[in-house]
């Protein structure tokens, strides 16, 4: 990485724009950054760190934004820092502006821009510049990247604050660490050291909960051996655990299965003595079975005899019954006939009190001849129905005709209507046609005239830029000619102080017995000798090619001055001498005229289609007009006809419907005329008959209940019984019957009769037995099946037991091995002497490789005198691999850093520091680091080591590089040429670079 140049604007104590050439600052190698305290010579480092990371270092971030910005700017002028550089082979520009509470452009107050940053990267064939990104969050990871460090490894190896350093030589191991790891990112073997401690403790919690498991089981079996089985007092994670499980479950699932043996000897004698004691209660229960069946036959015998005379009285009745049963269908034949009587009569009645009194009292004859006559005389009015349904017809035809005359005359009246406005409405719309036209004839021209204003405006706001650029390129061109000026001046001092010193140069070339270039003599008894402060020929070349540059800078300004005004003139031409604000009023005056002419010649279209649409209109109106004017002479021959048929229509009907209001009552009057009569005469006739079946009936009647042996019809059916009290009355009879033949069988069974006549004893004796024995057998069956869970639960619990032991076997193996990996890392091993953990491990190689490196640079700083040397050994109760010794020549013994004065501190630690600074560019990929800054500590070195460390320093120019000193020790710049001096005022601080 080498810096190229530094824009700074209002930023820190620079009120104004200022800038920094490294170009020319690393020209000679070392430079110089000096001026008096507090007037940003840590400032300008600070904004090289915020151009590339967007912060600055350490102790100095303060936040983003306002509080980077200068107090001395002026409140129109934003903060912004541009950083030019190459790295990686790519030459990069980077710019960044942070929020500004800049003042508001129309009324007071101020408002907040954002955070700008835009990277640029310059074509090495064509030498210019193309924008790469404007995001911030793209250009942190890109710089980033190409840089491969972050900000706080580039604030440690590129600036190289020495106060760190001279705290890291007297630091404990932990602070070193600390340092040392933010720098060399080895939190990755922390993570690491976490990583094994956590599957440690993850595999020792699985094979403790293995064990808790296997335990569990273990107690499991113990109960289910009810005691028999004994366990050693061993606790999860313990050796020989499963071993001892196993055994014990061994031995408890042999005495189960000599238990089991037992138990089922036992129940097989239980259950021999059960099946004796069964039969011998089956015997006993069957012998007390019959003597009971016997006893309740005799009883059941004698309830018989006692209800023997109402089975006999249902008997009488039933065979009654029976004989009543043949008389029955005379008794229903006579009941449904008087039914049909009363209802025949009933309907005959209602059917008479519908007619007219003249014929209540006729016959069923007279009846039928009067629904005749009224039948013959509706069959004449059809020819009735016809007319009057023709006659209807006409009517509504009449009407339709009065509704279209109607429909014609609301047309026509309309039609007249619109006419009559037809003139007004068309002479509105074309006069509409023709202010839309003029309107887009109006538009065509403002576009123009828009245009124009827009010319106008874009040249004024390019002028009033050009305008500032010129007065910027001006002051530039002034810097250029007082630089140059200043320059020349320079020379000429350095060139009249060599000619004041020329022969002491001259001399410098005389060799006795040679002649004088002056005076050719060959003697020089007294030769000039040289004076401090002799300018050589070559000082005096590099003032010269200053000159030239500062000239060539100079005429560049000038060249950069003199086309910005060539362009502002241009742009003054095109805008005129009116202010950008005027020019931006008449645009917008020019497009709201141009916004208001389109909106009204929008509207010629839509006027035109409107025109046409009314002629359209015109035409269908008039027309309407002709046509109702036609229909309407039409309907007066048509109407003349229908009235003639309609008045001879209603004198024929007027003579078919009699007294009715119309033929079709008169013809409903006849259809229930005829009805009822019809009805009246069915209903007399249907009475007849009823009255005639009723009296056959009561004749069979009588002689049927004759013949069965009643004195009266009326006892026969007092006789018969309906069918639920025949079945009642025979379930009565049946069960009887079947009741004595029952007991007639039991008491008739030789067994049952045998059993009575043996005595009734022996059954409770043998019941005692049988459930003495049945006992017997239970309990031998339940302490059987005990016996037999109990070992089907220690061979499931054994197995499951042996399944978690071959589980847990690589668990163990992976725990052991997690477990010594863990405590190696964490130093805590007993194979790990030095108890060093693993980050520890890789700081204290990094720290001894810095070691090296910083002894090449401490060995010549010092005059060979001390050796910076890494030490494995352990600091008190810490651990240890970040012990840092340094070795005294004088003595040939270490001692502690802390030791060093404060000179030797300040050269220890600068050599620290740059071999840090090595190996951490290599271990960011071998990123070149051309530009390095050392900050202050130089005024407590004496002159000869100030030398030898300036050497060392001025050595770095064999790998390329340059470094920059920012110190205020008056010394170093007379020994230093290029220099940049920071200049403070009230105003705010000013940078000046010299020698370059």
């Amino acid at each position: 990485m080498r810096l190229h140049r530094l824009d700074i604007t209002a930023f820190g104590p620079f009120g104004t724009t200022q800038s920094v050439d490294f170009d020319a600052l690393s020209a000679a190698g070392l430079f110089l950054l000096h001026g008096p305290t507090g007037a940003g010579k840590t400032s300008v480092l600070d904004a090289v760190c915020y151009a590339l990371y967007g912060s600055v270092p350490g102790a100095r971030q303060g936040g983003q934004g306002i509080t980077l910005r200068s107090d001395h700017a002026a409140p129109a002028t934003r903060t912004s820092v541009t950083l030019e550089l190459t790295v990686a082979g790519r030459r990069l520009e980077i710019t960044r502006q942070p929020p500004w509470e800049r003042p508001k452009k129309r009324g007071s107050g101020t408002t907040t821009d954002k955070a700008q940053t835009w990277l640029r990267e310059r074509d090495a064939a064509t030498g210019t510049w193309k924008d790469l990104s404007r995001s911030h969050q793209e250009i942190g990871e890109e710089i980033t990247q190409l840089l491969g460090m972050s900000r706080e490894q580039f604030c440690q190896v590129v600036l190289l604050p020495q106060g760190d350093f001279a705290r890291f030589l007297r630091a404990d191991a932990e602070a070193r660490g600390k340092l040392l790891g933010r720098l060399f990112d080895t939190h990755r073997f922390a993570e690491v050291e976490k990583r094994l401690a956590d599957r440690r403790r993850a595999s020792e919690a699985r094979v403790r909960g293995g064990d808790a498991e296997l335990l569990a089981d273990a107690h499991r079996m113990q109960q289910a051996a009810d005691g028999a089985m004994e366990l050693p007092e061993l606790s999860p994670g313990e050796p020989g655990l499963a071993d001892a499980v196993l055994t014990a479950a061994a031995v408890a699932r042999s005495t189960a299965r000599e238990q089991l043996t037992a138990a089922h000897c036992r129940l097989a004698t239980a259950e021999t003595v059960r099946a004796e004691a069964g039969r011998a209660l089956d015997e006993a229960r069957e012998r007390h079975r019959l003597q009971r069946r016997f006893t309740e036959a005799r009883e059941r015998a004698e309830r018989l005899w006692e209800r023997s005379g109402d089975h006999d009285e249902d008997q009488a009745r039933m065979d009654r019954a029976r004989k009543a049963g043949t008389v029955a269908p005379a008794l229903e034949l006579r009941d449904s006939a008087d039914a049909e009587h009363r209802r025949a009569a009933a309907a005959e009645q209602r059917a008479r009190a519908l007619l007219p009194a003249s014929l209540a009292d006729a016959g069923p004859d007279g009846l039928a001849a009067a629904a005749r006559r009224a039948a013959e005389e509706l069959g004449g009015l059809e020819s009735a129905r016809r007319t009057e349904r023709r006659l209807t017809e006409l009517l509504d035809e009449r009407a339709g005709l009065d509704r279209q005359e109607r429909a014609d005359e609301e047309v026509r009246e309309d039609a007249e209507a619109w006419v009559a406005d037809w003139e007004t409405t068309r002479t509105a719309l074309q006069e509409r046609i023709a202010h839309a036209q003029q309107a887009a004839t109006r538009a065509g021209e403002l576009a123009a005239r828009r245009d124009t204003a827009r010319t106008r405006l874009e040249a004024a706001r390019t002028r009033d830029r050009l305008t500032r650029d010129a007065e910027a390129a001006a002051e530039q061109a002034g810097a250029a000619r007082e630089e140059a000026l200043a320059a020349r001046q320079h020379w000429l001092d350095l060139k009249e102080q060599r000619l004041v010193g020329i022969a002491a140069e001259l001399a410098a070339g005389l060799t006795d017995g040679a002649p004088c270039a002056v005076c050719g003599a060959t003697e020089h008894p007294a030769p000039a000798r040289r004076v401090a402060g002799h300018v050589d020929r070559e000082t005096e070349e590099r003032a010269l090619a200053d000159v030239q540059h500062a000239e060539d800078r100079r005429a560049e300004a000038d060249r950069r001055l003199a086309a910005v005004r060539e362009e502002l003139a241009a742009a003054g031409a095109g805008a005129g001498d009116a202010p950008a604000e005027q020019l931006a009023r008449e645009l917008d005056e020019a497009e709201r005229e141009y916004t208001r002419a389109r909106e009204a010649a929008s509207a010629l279209h839509a006027a035109q289609e409107e025109l046409r649409a009314a002629e359209r209109e015109h035409e269908l109106r008039t027309a309407a007009q002709r046509e109702a004017a036609v229909r309407a002479a039409a309907r007066v021959g048509h109407r003349e006809r229908l009235e003639l048929e309609r008045a001879s229509l209603e004198q024929e009907l007027a003579h078919a419907r009699g007294d009715a209001p119309s033929v079709t009552e008169r013809a409903r009057q006849l259809e229930r005329e005829a009805a009822l009569l019809t009805d009246a005469a069915v209903a007399a006739r249907t009475a007849e008959e009823a009255a005639r079946r009723l009296k056959d009936a009561d004749a069979r009647l009588a002689d049927a209940a004759f013949r069965a042996g009643f004195a009266t019809p009326r006892a026969a059916a007092e006789a018969l019984l309906d069918d639920d009290a025949h079945r009642r009355l025979q379930r009565r009879l049946d069960a009887w019957q079947d009741e004595e033949a029952a007991v007639r069988a039991v008491l008739a069974e030789p067994e049952t009769a045998a059993a009575a006549q043996q005595p009734a004893t022996g059954l409770a004796a043998a019941q005692q037995a049988a459930e003495a024995a049945d006992r017997a057998v239970r309990e031998a069956a339940s302490a059987r099946d005990a016996a037999a869970r109990r070992c089907a639960e220690l061979d499931r619990l054994s197995a499951r037991a042996a399944a978690s032991v071959r589980r847990l076997g690589p668990l163990r193996q992976e725990y052991d091995r997690v477990a010594r990996m863990a405590a190696l890392t964490a130093g805590t091993s007993a194979e790990n002497e030095r108890r060093m953990r693993l980050e520890s491990y890789v700081l204290a190689a990094r720290l001894e490789q810095v070691a090296a490196a910083a002894t090449v640079r401490l060995h010549r700083m010092s005059s060979g005198r001390y050796t910076l040397v890494h030490s494995d050994g352990r600091t008190g109760r810490g651990r240890s691999g970040l012990g840092l010794h340094v070795v005294d020549a004088w003595t040939g013994r270490e001692r502690d850093t802390a030791t060093l004065s404060g000179g030797e501190t300040f050269f220890a630690s600068l050599a620290l520091a740059l071999g840090l600074a090595d190996v951490v560019t290599d271990e960011a990929g071998g990123v070149r680091l051309d530009t390095l800054f050392i900050d202050e500590g130089f005024g407590s070195l004496d002159d000869q080591t100030l030398d030898e460390v300036l050497d060392v320093l001025d050595s770095l120019r064999e790998r390329d590089r340059s470094v920059g000193i920012v110190s205020h020790v008056p010394d170093l710049r007379r020994r230093i040429h290029a220099q940049l001096e920071v200049q403070k005022d009230r105003t705010g601080s000013r940078l000046r670079q010299r020698g370059t």
